[in-house]
């Protein structure tokens, strides 16, 4: 007996009423619940059609193949060989499945990431339009309204009424209450110049004589290594610093922690400069414009406004001592004047003598009314603020000036260019004293009084301190620091609170701090 369905002999056998075939009465039952109908013919078939037969136990046949020892081993050979197509079909569905989870994935991060950035733009977009609706219009005066750009997403939209009949942007000019209230101001300071004395705590000479590097600080990218420029925040101990990597780094120097990153700008930031005692940093950059950075909640700084009124590098930015105003000079050949509440150019200057060479540096003398600038043909050229008018040039240098600084004692000048550093007396308008410190194609890159004017330190492929003298005196070289990035350049220096320590920048990623380890030690514990 052989089941209809199978081609084997059935376990509980079955016969149809209706065709008399045999079955497996588990196979015909599922059939007949799937289908309805007998399998062999066709006809329709239910459970009463069934008929269960009765046997008695039975062993099935062994098949052909088991009979000999060949056979079984041929039967095991066939077994296996099934079992590793099945394995590799197997290997190879994984392995397509794989793939695919991979390019979901790849494709899901890849929108998450376009999402997370499109909408990171639009709510730094949107913040920007808040602030420029919320402070520009309520901080510009009325009378200055009338030629001033619309200010969108922070920055100033050229519109037909912002530009002269010969094609200069409009500035409105230094007001005669700006006059007013920067006269003021220089009266006040120098005043109190009269009376300054030396503070007690200033670190003495013999002090910086045994100043070494005690802290190393990689601030900037490795791809694009260089610190440009650097300023310090003496009330707060915190260092900014300008990199060839397109960004400005905060720096806390008693944690030795990066406070915040501001990115912003398409190129190296050449200049940057806190606005003393308040919770604003303004940069320049490589890319024609000037951003002013307001620090917002745990120490994060935004970028308040982004102002382009230069057409080529803005290489400058010197903050006015009022805190109110700030400069920039770049190497189109103007210098700006600019409000630093609304971020508007009050005055854009050019140089009358029409000399070819842009501006490389600035610096705003410590009582306010005259500008200091170095340009790129060597020139020196001193600015009276209120007028605009070219006052005083000094010649001499050789190469671009690349820094420039006022004294605290109010007459005398620094500058650095290719040639070496150059002293300046004010009151006389000619230089008392050179120092060529390094080879001949070696430029001094930085110059820098400190805050209390009793020490001046250069850089250049060492960094050198001087104790400042007077004009016939001698100035002593007291301290000479190594260039310990390994690039043979230094490219600037400041001095810190009470000249405690000194900041160096190189052409590597890091801010060296240069001091006495046991006065630091003691800093912290304070």
């Amino acid at each position: 007996m052989i089941c209809s369905i199978s081609g084997e002999v059935p376990v509980e056998p079955v016969i149809s009423k209706s065709s008399g075939l045999l079955f497996e009465k588990r196979l015909i039952e599922r059939h007949i619940s799937d289908f309805g109908k007998c399998p062999i013919t066709g006809e329709p078939l239910s459970m009463d059609d069934i008929v269960q037969i009765k046997i008695g136990n039975i062993v099935k046949p062994r098949p052909v193949q088991a009979a000999s020892i060949p056979g079984m081993l041929g039967m095991f050979q066939i077994e296996w060989d099934a079992l590793m197509l099945s394995n590799f079909a197997l290997e190879q569905q994984l392995h397509t499945a794989r793939q695919e989870l991979s390019h979901a994935l790849y494709q899901h991060d890849a929108a998450c990431r376009v999402i997370a950035r499109i909408k990171k733009e639009r709510d730094e977009s949107r913040a920007l339009l808040a602030q420029a609706e919320r402070h520009i219009p309520s901080q510009v005066p009325a009378s200055d309204r009338v030629n001033v750009s619309a200010v969108s997403n922070g920055k100033r939209a050229a519109e037909d009424g912002d530009f002269t009949a010969d094609g200069k942007r409009f500035h409105p000019g230094i007001s005669s209450a700006i006059i007013s209230e920067l006269t003021e101001f220089n009266d006040v300071i120098s005043k109190q110049r009269k009376m300054r004395t030396i503070s007690p705590s200033l670190a003495p000479v013999d002090a910086i004589e045994r100043y070494t590097q005690f802290t190393v600080n990689p601030l900037h990218r490795t791809n694009k290594p260089g610190i440009l420029s650097l300023d310090i925040m003496h009330s707060k101990d915190i260092i900014a610093t300008g990199g060839a990597d397109s960004n400005a780094v905060i720096f806390d120097r008693p944690s030795g922690q990066v406070i915040s990153t501001l990115s912003g700008h398409s190129k190296k930031v050449t200049s940057v400069k806190f606005v003393a005692d308040t919770d604003l940093v303004v940069t320049g950059s490589s890319d024609k414009t000037v951003r002013v950075w307001r620090e917002q909640e745990h120490g994060h700084y935004d970028c308040r406004s982004t102002l382009k009124d230069h057409t080529a590098e803005v290489q400058a930015v010197t903050i006015h001592a009022t805190k109110n105003y700030f400069a920039t000079a770049s190497l189109d050949g103007t210098w700006c004047f600019y409000e630093l509440s609304s971020g508007l150019c009050l005055s854009q200057v050019d140089d009358p003598s029409g000399s070819s060479g842009g501006y490389t540096s600035a610096s705003f003398h410590p009582d306010g009314l005259i500008l200091g600038t170095g340009s790129s043909d060597a020139h020196v050229k001193v600015w009276d603020v209120k007028s605009q008018a070219n006052v005083a040039t000094f010649d001499g240098h050789v190469g671009a000036v690349t820094a420039i600084s006022f004294s605290e004692n109010g007459y005398f000048l620094a500058t650095a260019a290719q040639d070496g550093v150059k002293l300046w007396d004010l009151r006389k308008l000619k230089n008392f004293r050179s120092f060529a410190p390094y080879e001949e194609n070696m430029p001094t890159l930085s110059v820098e009084f400190d805050h209390s004017g009793s020490y001046l330190a250069l850089a250049g492929s060492d960094i050198r301190v001087y104790q400042v003298a007077s004009v016939k005196a001698e100035w002593n070289c007291i301290k000479t620091l190594p260039d310990l990035s390994g690039t043979g350049k230094s490219t600037c220096v400041k001095f810190g609170p009470d000249a405690k320590y000194i900041a160096v920048g190189s052409m590597d990623r890091n801010l060296r701090i240069f001091g006495l380890p046991e006065e630091e030690e003691h800093t912290s514990v304070s």
